[in-house]
């Protein structure tokens, strides 16, 4: 398991705090997502060998106006 945080521009409210978590917890190797408005950050756990961090940039960018950075 890997645990990862990334910074993710476009979220203002606590629906799209749910729109990034909920794309994350979507994919395949996903454990965790907690996004943090706050910061403007998502902590991701997943299995690296199920899922990338390009696959996971890709869930959250195509969530809505949102953009992970790596």
């Amino acid at each position: 398991m890997k645990k990862n945080v990334y910074a993710v521009s476009g979220m203002k409210c606590v629906h799209c705090k749910a729109n990034v978590e909920n794309a994350l917890k979507t994919l395949n190797g996903v454990v965790s997502a907690e996004a943090n408005l706050e910061d403007a950050n998502v902590t991701v756990e997943y299995d690296e060998s199920k899922v990338n961090p390009s696959e996971i940039k890709e869930a959250v960018d195509n969530s809505g106006r949102y953009e992970l950075s790596l």
